[in-house]
């Protein structure tokens, strides 16, 4: 097994920053001592891939708390999916008592969707963009996307793909998305595909744009690549963030909402598992008649990284990471991660 390269950040700025501002960040001495600091490592990533990144359906991984093959836990949690589909945003109310929403809200914001600012020089940061929102099924994240992107910072020329292997919460999306305004239905897409390998790719519907099964996503295509409650139910995580590696342009973002660890507050974190492993199961058998699909959410829950080995994982992977490379949101009950994809030089 290939050894995990050492940890690779440099303090990038907000999206909203300035390109001209980064870039003299970049070209400051200090930028280069700190990579020098850390086994002069380049901003180049490692082209060969270490073999737990590549695909293998008889690997074993786990399915919640259970050791199967990446095969099954894809196949069980497609089943998970399909049960859950109908009732998953209101379940995820809640769950989450409505923080979801917050926590949704404050994601999207902060990445500011139709507003480039760290586009190539000379480029308009309303230029168009690209959005690819991975496991993105019932829509929350990429509506809330063409609101911002369209709506208030006047962009029409943003659109987005709605990405999922599971067509049944592809069909839920699809369906809500009738409620958005005309323009913003026509610069949404819906994919179905498997996030660990995005050459292959079945459009929902006739009307899409760019993909096709035959080529699937195209390698730099996309300018911000997001995934929200998602990506704990990958069978190959490492696998899947270097195919967003591969579809993002350079200077493309990856952005990543998922439950994390309350560790750091003891008290807080045992009342918040007391209530994740006796609650939310019940809930679920209660409100949707399935106590066994909201028992694995809870549970692979408790199975993803941390924040640190996630932030980890995404250096990995090739990207570069700000600061610690990750926001605690609610004590760390969730988190937000961000990487970009270096520019050429």
């Amino acid at each position: 097994m290939v050894a995990r390269p050492a940890l690779r950040r440099i303090a990038i700025p907000s999206l909203r920053t300035s390109t001209t501002h980064l870039e003299s960040r970049i070209s400051r001495s200090s930028f280069s001592t700190t990579l020098q600091s850390r086994n002069n490592q380049s901003s180049k990533p490692n082209h060969s891939v270490p073999e737990y990144a590549i695909p293998d359906p008889a690997r074993p991984t786990h399915f919640g708390f259970e050791t199967v093959t990446e095969a099954e836990k894809r196949e069980r949690v497609a089943g998970v999916f399909t049960s859950v589909a109908e009732s998953y945003d209101r379940m995820n109310d809640l769950m989450s008592f409505g923080w979801h929403r917050v926590w949704k809200d404050h994601f999207v914001s902060s990445l500011n969707p139709g507003f480039m600012p760290l586009a190539a020089p000379g480029s308009s940061p309303l230029a168009p963009q690209h959005i690819l929102d991975i496991a993105g099924g019932t829509g929350d994240i990429a509506f809330r996307m063409l609101h911002t992107a369209h709506v208030l910072n006047g962009n029409p020329d943003v659109r987005v793909t709605i990405s999922d292997i599971n067509p049944a919460m592809l069909t839920v999306g699809k369906q809500r998305s009738g409620s958005l305004p005309a323009s913003q239905q026509a610069a949404l897409s819906f994919l179905e595909a498997n996030a660990e390998d995005l050459t292959q790719t079945k459009p929902l519907g006739a009307n899409q744009v760019g993909y096709s099964p035959a080529n699937g996503v195209p390698d730099e295509s996309v300018d911000l690549y997001t995934v929200a409650f998602g990506i704990r139910n990958f069978s190959n995580i490492p696998a899947a963030l270097r195919e967003a590696y591969r579809v993002l342009k350079p200077g493309g973002v990856f952005a990543c909402l998922e439950f994390s660890k309350a560790d750091k507050y003891p008290l807080f974190n045992s009342i918040y598992k007391q209530w994740s492993f006796s609650g939310i199961p019940l809930i679920g058998q209660l409100v949707a008649g399935d106590r066994d699909s909201y028992q694995y959410l809870v549970e692979s829950i408790e199975k993803f990284p941390s924040q640190e080995d996630f932030r980890d994982m995404i250096v990995d992977a090739g990207f570069v990471v700000g600061g610690k490379g990750y926001e605690d949101l609610t004590g760390g009950v969730a988190a937000i991660h961000k990487g970009m994809k270096p520019r050429r030089k």
